[in-house]
């Protein structure tokens, strides 16, 4: 062999010319990641392996002993047996260390894509050009997305299509990019891509492909079997028609590698120039992720692109660059409108073949949801837009299938094997628009040519649109549609439906691939010649079935039936009337003619005033609507298909007129901006503006300012219209241009009063100039101004015309001030003060009076006469002020002088102004002070008066505000300050308060100081004051005289005197501030007062004589005396106490220290104390311990042998002890109390004593045994009462009583401790008794201090509870056996009371029965238990009696026990004995294994091992459920092999020894299979084959299923070796696949039960919502369980309040219901809720009210008997029931439906005014029987008079009043057997009254509330569950399983093509479906315990061996069991 290798591409260049036989391969050593980067050239020549491996060696200097493989770029192994398949001229090969090694670096395959000779046959059909205006990028891009259809259409999840505009200018030069996850491609289909019009027929021999052996896919419908990419010629033109650069980048499934290809317009240019091989390039293999070979900036975004290969195990990317400009600018702004296409060309794949149905209310699950089409743009600084294709939903045929009402499916065959699928749709005209879509490539609305003066609606609502598009394989073909078929097409003669219904179906056709299409997928060859063709056959599908029949028949009637059902045309609204036209020529056409404003067409509501248009009219109409005209007398809204308009014509001012034209003449295509644009035009011929120019000058501008008087100039106008030209009367024929056009002007003056005209002229047309008006000079007032031109009409002098108004043009200017020319002095500030400045406001005007500026530089002069005037500066402005003014002079008067003040300034016309002021006195300056003289003479306590004035700067008395003199006296304390106010006058007298200085006894000198404090500046003037003592009263002195003796009485002196008394001779004495003593006169009397007397003897007081002092009785009270002197001058006092001294004994008073209560026999606790008073009750200090002797007690029932009295010399009082009372009448006892002739009365309280003994309260004959039901409550609390030894009431509290009882007798409450009460009661409540039937005893016990006390017993008769559930009993077939499967029999449960009788009236739903498999160890239940509910019972008859029929027996065989539930609470359950079944198996069906084999691999060499099929294989009978089965049976099993294909003729295989079949014998159920094929057996190399063991069972009539076992058959040892591995994996994964489907089922079906929960939930929730609104309960959104609860609490408390009302109850005792036979007593088995006839009816039944109803006589006998006959009773089984009255009887008066007479009185029978809480109809035989006809009425008179009347037609039952009367039925009535007591006289023998109606309402309200707050519970957690129930599914957990279920069918699917077998996918392991009938619950809980059981925690591995090792240890049943859903 000749070799030679090079290290380069330049290398290869160099290598020698080789011979014919020599091959040139390129080698890559990619072993380590540091060998050489580039491709090494080998030559050679040989055809074997071991020499070119050795050439290799050479090559790359490989030792021959190193181990390293020779693999293609594909990753296959060069070997000895395909090296000279693999290694062909011109290939690349790898070097590695093995054959999965990653590449480490990346590498370039050089490939070859010569265009294969298709390019020229077929060079006629590849460019995409634009149809009908369509852009044809869309369908350039569609090619890519079918490339990806193939690509994924074998994937089992999501087939997931991506298309990137990567826009981004950041990220590199535009690209697209086309991503997808389907198969991807080797590096040879990769090259295959390349060559092009390589299709996939003609990929054969030498070209690799993913087609290779192309096998045409089965029929689907609508052909959607994604076999769309076909010729090999769209992809690389639609990547060169969108760019000219593509970059094909790939991975496959089963690779390590990533291949990448680039073409490029740049390299083919570059090849070309340099004359190199344009159709050979590179393919870069590298590893996923590897970016490192993109180096340009213009392809950055590919670093993302590429990053994202990472975990990708498949996938495909077309990257496009070189973007055309023009198209990205299209996909740049039509975003929408080529994405809306897309979703058009490939609906039915996104949506499956029913399309998108948005509209259907239950849509069918698509096979085609997992096809997943998005788009996405990227620009820089933006949003990125992403759409799904799913998501658009104004795609066309979405459009097309929701806006249809019906539709027509058909089939069309064409001559070969072409099929066609037909849909025709009916858009129907929906009321006011036709329905049919617009597409927007394909408007409808064309221009219609027709001129005829009718309305046809030819193309209406399709248009010229073809009815059908074409889909070729579910994809559309977008430039090939068909106009109609014959039997579609419009009719030339009218049909069943009108001509339009015609354009309103759309199509679609769908055909299989047996029709051509160009290779760009644009349009069909040949479609519509074969459709068309004479022998093409049509059929209908109706219902999915293909019927032949007529096509045309039957499409014409589904036409009509469309037309009939769903169309409307014209609605005709706002019906205003019914009118007759008198402008109609025919009479009979006059009349009715519906008047209306308005009407809806065409998707438009015309109405009155509306602008139109008319077509078809000569002329063409413009005009507004007036009213519409439908022909006919109707009323109301309607709909029509036509009608008449009247329309105004526009404009009116230039026609005056109406017409009248059909509907259909409306132009309902004009806008109304063409209609105002066509009015407009006209109306330009009128008036539009005004030209204004001023000829004089003295223009006025718009909006200038003009100062007063300045003229307006004269002004020349001209009116022109709109097209400019001149005019000066109106036009318009019709008016004959008689109305000639003046111009007005005014000037307006806007003043803030209001507009004011100032100037009005008007100007007709001139000769010099059209318009004219002079000049205008008196414009003198300021202020804003509008000068209006306005055009008018000559006569009217109207500035409107027509509506419009006429031209008009205003100029706004303003007028202000000129130059000042005179003055005037505005407001001065008043006042005006001497020597304080003031300001002078100057106002200065022009020429006509309006304010203005002064001019700088002028300067005021001021003069006035006897003043001098001065100012400071003068400010200019608008105002101008003399600032600063100051005035000084001589004023008189404190009010001032006028002086006239003269101001000039010069240079004005009018210069000067003379003003009068008033000049005031200015500030105070100094104070003068009168007297003079420095020194004054002032007696003490006399007040001295100052004249003083305030002068100003210039000696003027001057006064202001606030202006207060004080003077302030120093030289002593206390003493007073004067001040004065000389505000007023500036003058006046200072004085004050007295001068008073204490205790002086000669003169003293004081200092008097005056001033202004608050003026500084003016100084203080100074007195000096001599101060002389005063003459006035100084001091007061009082004395009493006893006798001659005077004693003086000091102030605040004690004085004790004899308490009653009278203190007289008090006198007083007065002295001056020099002590000498003052004579009292008649004015110094006047002024002393006391206080203990209000009346004063004034004769006595100037004698010095005071009034006499009474002193008090009581010694605690002291009498305080006052006597005050008072004047202007002094005020004392002299003050002394009396304290008055007790008199001699006259009384005694008893005093209780302590309570006033004992006990009869102790002694009171408590002391008396006895005390001696005088008369008025002061105590006597004088008394001593003798007085004792005196005392003496008496009182009723006092027992004075223990009586103790005793003296208390502390307190002078005697003691009394030892007091208490024999047994007497407890209660208030009085005492008295006698000293000497004195007594006294005390009360003290005589109390029960110690209590000694117990007594029941309101329990009178318990000598008797209390009559009690087992479990029920006592008729009324147990109450005792603590009493002592005498039986009086002792309230003893916290006395603890205990129960003591029998073992067997147990009391509810069970608490057996009670405290007596503050009353000595102890309430042990109602008791509830539960013991065994017979006399039981109750012992109460009590101790007090430590004293047992004396207790009573109770005894009870307990009678057994007739109501109380206390067993199961069931009964059913003991004898029946259970097998597999099968039906248990019928099982019939009843509920047993303590009295052994069954329960009826019980709830089914509270009886259940529960099922589970028995458990080795112990018998509990487990949690696993199916539960079933009880069958409809068949018998009414069968009350009590529940049955369960029909329930199914476990599928599994075992033991099971069976145990019946009876619920009697929410918590408590009564269980009966649990039921053990053995479970047998069922008939036998079929033969299986013991556990399922591996499919075997067997061959026909020698070796034995090979040749062997199965060994020691056992088969056994089986039943239907896989359980064993046929033990007793005996026969053969039959072996023999058959062949998959049963017509296929191939060779069959055969067992040892040349035989065909082989048989087995068969015994007790199994046999032992053991088979080997014959050495050198025929049969077909790498075939399957199937092994078949047939039963032969003489025993069974029915023969079983045979086992069949798959094997396949080789003929090479090697590959059977192989094959057998492959087929043990595809086993195992067979299992795990199975496994994890029936668990993501399981998942499935949880989930869509879940869904059904929330559903009916929401339902219930609904329900009771709208209930509750039903009793105006209203619910708020938010916290509704918080409000329910409230509304909840708040209605029970109503509902207890109203419960809780006084209500008349019955207090007989009812008679304990110790049997279900026993109703009760009267008096408790009915209510009555009136009053009054309560009372009389209760009366009237005295005698009965006692008597025990029951149902049977001998539940009454046993009454009887327990009674011994003291208890009426009243059995109703012995009632003749034939004469009882009927119920529903009318009234005496009332006979045969007629009143035979009026009653008074209301009458009513008395039974109908009962009430029965329950068993109505035994309670209606008791009183029919009582009360028979008897009747209730309001009185006697009515009573009377009533029976007088019934009388005289029939027998008058008794009469009841409501007063309480009775007449007998025979009449007599009066006394007092017949008038009824008082209702307390009845001693509660009365009917109670029912519960209020109100009552109930809450009940039933409460009850709505708890159901619905139980239904938002539920709810809640149902939504709950089911949110996490999804959440869960999207767990990375979960995720990871589907991941690895998706890999495992992919291993399954590679392993199963390997071998040559059948795809096994559909025959997996199916769901599991769960036995759910007779479940009341869905049964979420045994679901999921059912999926942990068979995919538990431990089996999710992540290794697939330990995985597929423990999911093969699942029992054969679950793999092979047949499942089956049935009803129990």
């Amino acid at each position: 062999m000749a070799a030679a290798a090079g290290g380069s591409r330049g290398a290869r260049r160099s290598v020698l010319p080789r011979g014919n036989g020599d091959r040139t391969v390129f080698l890559f050593d990619r072993r380590q990641e540091q060998a050489d980067p580039d491709e090494k050239v080998l030559s050679y020549g040989k055809d074997n392996y071991r020499s070119f491996r050795s050439a290799v060696c050479q090559a790359f200097g490989i030792a021959t002993d190193e181990n390293f493989v020779i693999t293609t770029t594909n990753r296959k192994e060069i070997r000895e047996d395909n090296f000279s398949e693999l290694v062909q001229d011109g290939v690349t090969l790898y070097l590695l260390q093995s054959v999965d090694q990653m590449l480490l670096l990346a590498t370039k395959e050089r490939i070859d894509f010569l265009p294969h000779y298709d390019t020229l046959v077929k060079s006629g059909m590849y460019e995409y050009y634009a149809s009908e205006g369509q852009n044809p990028l869309p369908f350039a891009l569609a090619e890519l997305i079918d490339n990806s259809l193939s690509a994924t259409s074998r994937n089992t999840g999501i087939r997931s299509i991506q298309i990137k505009l990567l826009f981004d200018d950041s990220q590199g030069k535009p690209a697209v990019a086309v991503i997808d996850n389907g198969r991807g491609m080797t590096s040879k289909q990769l090259n295959n891509w390349a060559v092009y019009r390589l299709s996939k027929f003609t990929r054969q021999g030498d070209f690799e492909s993913d087609h290779s052996g192309y096998v045409r896919p089965l029929p689907v419908p609508r052909s959607l079997n994604s076999d769309i990419s076909y010729f090999g010629v769209g992809g690389k033109q639609a990547v060169f028609f969108v760019g000219q650069s593509a970059r094909m980048i790939s991975k496959p499934a089963d690779s390590q590698d990533v291949h990448e290809l680039v073409l490029s317009k740049e390299d083919f240019e570059k090849k070309e120039k340099n004359k190199e091989s344009i159709y050979s390039g590179y393919i870069r293999n590298r590893k996923p992720s590897d970016s490192t070979h993109i180096t340009s900036d213009d392809e950055r975004f590919l670093h993302n692109l590429i990053l994202e290969e990472r975990n990708k195990e498949s996938f495909t990317s077309v990257v496009i660059t070189g973007v055309q400009p023009d198209h990205m600018q299209y996909l740049k702004n039509y975003f929408h409108l080529w994405t809306r296409q897309l979703a058009h060309i490939y609906h039915y794949y996104i949506h499956g073949p029913k399309g998108n149905e948005t509209n259907a209310v239950a849509k069918d699950v698509s096979p085609f949801t997992n096809i997943d089409i998005q788009i996405s743009m990227f620009e820089k600084g933006k949003v990125p837009k992403i759409v799904n294709l799913r998501e658009i939903k104004d795609d066309m045929q979405t459009l097309y299938i929701n806006t249809a009402a019906d539709s027509f499916e058909f089939k069309a065959h064409v001559e070969g094997e072409g099929i066609v699928e037909g849909i025709i749709r009916y858009h129907p005209f929906l009321y006011d628009k036709e329905t049919y879509p617009d597409d927007p490539c394909f408007p409808s609305k064309l221009n219609d040519d027709d001129d005829d003066d009718c309305f046809i609606v030819e193309k209406g609502a399709r248009g010229k649109r073809p009815i059908f598009e074409c889909f070729w394989n579910g994809r559309l073909i977008p430039y090939t549609t068909v106009d109609d078929f014959d039997w579609c097409a419009p009719p030339k003669k009218r049909g069943l439906a009108p001509i339009e219904c015609y354009n309103r179906i759309s199509g679609a056709l769908f055909t299989n691939d047996k029709f051509q299409v160009s290779t760009n997928k644009l349009t069909f060859m040949d479609l519509e010649l074969k459709l068309k063709d004479k022998n093409t056959l049509f059929t209908r599908i109706f219902n999915g079935q293909e019927q032949r029949m007529k096509i045309d028949r039957e499409f014409a009637l589904w036409l009509k039936d469309c037309h009939e059902k769903y169309d409307k045309q014209i609605k005709f609204t706002v019906f205003k009337g019914i009118t007759t036209r008198a402008d109609l020529p025919s009479k009979r056409m006059q009349s009715p003619w519906a008047t209306y404003a308005a009407i809806e067409w065409d998707g438009k509501t015309y109405k009155t005033g509306q602008l139109v248009k008319t077509v078809k009219t000569l002329p063409i109409f413009y005009g507004s609507i007036e009213k519409f005209f439908l022909y006919g007398d109707h009323d109301g809204d309607i709909f029509a298909t036509g009608g008449e308009v009247q329309i105004a014509l526009e404009p009116q001012a230039l026609y005056a007129e109406t017409k009248t034209i059909p509907i259909s003449k409306l132009d309902r295509t004009v806008s109304d901006k063409a209609v105002k644009k066509y009015i407009e035009d006209e109306m330009a011929r009128l008036p539009d503006k005004l030209s204004v120019t001023w000829p004089e000058g003295d223009e006025l501008l718009p909006n200038e300012t003009r100062f007063a008087g300045t003229p307006i100039g004269a002004l020349r106008i001209e009116i022109l219209n709109k097209k400019g030209e001149a005019m000066q009367k109106l036009p318009g024929t019709s008016h004959g241009g008689s109305k000639k056009l003046l111009v007005e002007l005014k000037i307006i003056l806007h003043s803030p009063t209001g507009n004011k005209e100032i100037i009005s002229h008007i100007s007709q047309h001139g000769g010099k100039w059209p318009y004219w008006f002079k000049k205008m000079e008196n414009l003198q007032k300021l202020g804003n101004y509008t000068l209006k031109l306005q055009v008018v009409l000559n006569e009217s002098n109207a500035d409107t015309y027509a509506g419009r108004p006429l031209p008009s043009k205003i100029f706004k200017f303003t007028i202000i001030e000129g130059k000042p020319e005179k003055f005037s002095v505005g407001l001065l500030e008043l006042p005006f003060r001497v020597g304080v400045p003031f300001n002078i406001p100057l106002e200065l005007q022009d020429e006509f009076g309006h304010a203005t500026q002064l001019t700088t530089g002028m300067k005021p002069i001021l003069e006035a006469s006897g003043l001098t005037l001065k100012y400071g500066e003068v400010t200019a402005g608008t105002k101008c002020v003399i600032k600063g003014v100051t005035a000084r002079g001589c004023i008189n008067s404190c009010q001032g002088k006028n002086f006239n003040l003269k101001v000039t300034l010069p240079g004005l016309k009018e210069d000067t102004q003379i003003f009068k002021i008033r000049l005031q006195p200015g500030p105070p300056r100094q104070l003068k002070v009168k007297p003079d003289s420095e020194v004054l003479r002032i007696e003490n306590g006399t007040a001295f008066p100052f004249q003083v004035e305030v002068l100003d700067e210039s000696g003027n008395i001057t006064a202001q505000p606030k202006l207060i003199v004080h003077c302030k006296f120093l030289g002593a304390s206390n003493l007073p300050v004067y001040s004065v106010d000389c505000s007023n006058a500036g003058t006046n007298i200072l004085t004050g308060p007295v001068i008073h200085v204490q205790n002086i006894k000669k003169d003293q000198i004081l200092k008097a100081r005056i001033e202004i404090l608050n003026c500084k500046d003016v100084p203080a003037v100074e007195k000096i004051i001599k101060l002389l003592p005063s003459s006035h009263v100084a001091r007061l002195q009082v004395l009493s005289m006893d006798g001659q003796k005077a004693i003086q009485i000091k102030h605040q002196d004690e004085i004790n005197w004899l308490a009653g008394d009278v203190m007289h001779n008090l006198i007083f004495q007065m002295y001056d501030e020099g002590e000498r003593e003052i004579h009292i006169t008649p004015a110094l009397a006047e002024k002393i007062k006391v206080n203990w007397t209000p009346k004063i003897n004034r004769e006595h007081l100037i004698q010095g004589l005071l009034p006499d002092v009474k002193v008090p009785t009581s010694v605690k009270d002291l009498r305080y005396c006052l006597i005050t002197y008072l004047d202007d001058h002094v005020s004392l006092e002299s003050a002394f106490t009396v304290r008055p001294l007790p008199d001699e004994p006259k009384h005694i008073k008893c005093k209780l220290k302590g309570p006033n209560t004992l006990q009869i026999g102790e002694e009171l606790q408590s002391e008396i104390d006895v005390m001696i008073t005088d008369q008025y009750g002061n105590q006597v200090q004088t008394v001593t311990s003798a007085c004792v002797n005196s005392l003496g007690v008496s009182g009723p029932g006092l027992d004075k042998s223990n009586l103790k009295i005793t003296w208390q010399e502390s307190t002078l009082t005697m003691r009394v002890k030892g007091i208490r009372f024999k047994p007497c009448l407890l209660g208030s006892k009085e005492l008295c109390f006698a000293w000497r002739e004195f007594s006294d009365f005390l009360r003290v309280n005589l109390t029960a004593g110690s209590p000694a003994k117990l007594q029941f309260v309101d329990w009178p004959e318990l000598e008797k045994p209390v009559s009690v039901i087992n479990g029920r409550e006592l008729q009324k609390p147990l109450i005792v009462q603590l009493c002592d030894q005498w039986g009086n009431p002792s309230p003893e509290p916290n006395v603890k009583i205990s129960l003591t009882k029998s073992n067997n007798l147990k009391i509810v409450p069970s608490n057996q401790q009670h405290k007596t009460d503050e009353n000595g009661r102890a309430n042990l409540g109602v008791i509830s008794i539960h013991a065994p039937r017979g006399e039981h005893t109750l012992q109460l016990k009590a101790s007090y201090n430590k004293t047992t006390l004396d207790c009573p017993i109770i005894t009870f008769n307990v009678l057994p509870d007739p109501e109380k559930p206390v067993r199961l009993n069931v009964k059913y077939d003991k004898n029946a056996s259970f097998p597999a499967g099968g039906t248990f029999p019928d099982f019939m449960v009843s509920v047993l009371s303590e009295d052994d009788n069954i329960i009826k009236n019980i709830n089914p739903a509270r009886i259940s029965m529960k099922m589970w498999e028995a458990q080795r160890s112990g018998t509990g239940i487990p949690i696993d238990v199916t539960t079933f509910s009880c069958s409809k019972v068949k018998d009414d008859k069968e009350d009590g009696f529940f049955y369960f029929r029909d329930k199914v027996v476990p599928e599994r065989v075992g033991t099971y026990s069976i145990q019946f539930t009876f619920a009697m609470d929410k918590t408590n359950m009564l269980n009966s004995d649990q039921i053990i079944v053995e479970v047998v198996p069922n008939d036998p069906v079929r033969l299986l294994p013991d556990s399922l084999p591996a499919t075997p691999a067997v061959s026909n060499v020698r070796a034995l091992t090979s040749r062997t099929l199965v060994k020691d294989l056992y088969l056994h009978v089986m039943d239907e459920y896989n359980n064993h089965t046929g033990i007793d049976l005996v026969g053969r099993v039959i072996a023999k092999i058959k062949s998959p294909n049963e017509d296929e003729d191939i060779e069959i295989p055969q067992f040892q020894g040349k035989v065909s079949t082989i048989e087995f014998p068969f015994d007790r159920g199994s046999a032992v299979i053991n088979l080997v094929l014959a050495e050198n057996s025929p049969g077909r190399d790498s075939t399957e084959y199937i092994l078949v063991f047939e039963p032969d069972l003489p025993a069974l009539k029915k023969p079983l299923e045979p086992y069949r076992l798959s094997f396949m058959f080789y003929n090479d040892f090697k590959k059977q070796q192989q094959m057998a591995t492959l087929t043990k994996e595809r086993d195992q994964l067979s299992q795990s696949i199975g496994v994890y489907r029936n668990w993501f089922d399981t998942t499935n079906q949880l989930v869509t039960e879940m869904k059904c929960q929330v559903k009916e939930a929401e339902t219930r929730e609904t329900h009771l919502k709208n209930e509750l609104k039903k009793h105006q309960i209203e619910l708020p959104q938010i916290n509704t369980l918080q409000y329910v609860d409230s509304l909840i609490k708040q209605k029970m408390l109503d509902q207890e309040r109203v419960m809780k009302q006084p209500r008349r109850t019955c207090t007989l005792p009812n008679y304990p219901k110790g049997n279900q036979d026993i109703l009760g007593k009267i008096a408790h088995l009915a209510q009555i809720e009136d009053n009054e006839a309560a009372k009389v009816i209760s009366w009237h039944l005295a005698s009965d009210m006692d008597c025990v109803v029951t149902l049977t006589t001998e539940a009454a006998r046993s009454i009887f008997d327990e009674t011994q006959g003291r208890q009426q009773v009243l059995p109703l089984d012995s009632i003749y029931k034939k004469t009882l009255p009927d119920w529903n009887r009318p009234l005496p008066h009332l006979r045969n439906g007629k009143i035979c007479f009026r009653p008074i009185g209301n009458p009513v029978f008395a039974r109908d005014l009962l009430t029965f809480p329950d068993n109505v109809e035994h309670c209606q035989t008791v009183f029919g029987m009582l009360l028979g006809d008897t009747i209730i009425i309001d009185n006697l008179d009515a009573a009377n008079h009533y029976r007088k009347e019934v009388v005289k037609i029939t027998h008058c039952p008794t009469l009841l009043t409501r007063e309480g009367d009775r007449i007998r039925s025979n009449g007599k009535f009066g006394g007092l057997q017949n008038k009824a007591p008082p209702m307390d006289k009845l001693r509660g023998m009365v009917f109670g009254a029912p519960m209020p109606k109100l009552y109930s309402t809450f009940a039933g309200q409460i009850d709505l509330l708890q159901q619905y707050r139980a239904a938002v519970v539920k709810l809640d957690k149902v939504n709950k569950d089911l949110d996490l129930q999804l959440q869960s599914l999207n767990t990375p957990e979960m995720q990871k399983k589907k991941q690895e279920l998706a890999e495992q069918e992919k291993s399954l699917k590679l392993i199963e093509q390997k071998l040559g077998m059948t795809p096994s996918t559909e025959s997996l392991l199916q769901p599991i479906t769960l036995d759910m009938s007779d479940t009341p619950i869905p049964p979420k809980r045994m679901r999921r315990e059912t999926a942990n059981k068979l995919y538990s925690s431990e089996e999710w591995i992540s290794s697939p061996t330990k995985k597929q090792q423990q999911l093969l240890q699942i029992s054969p049943s679950e793999l092979n069991g047949t499942p089956r859903k049935r009803k129990a």
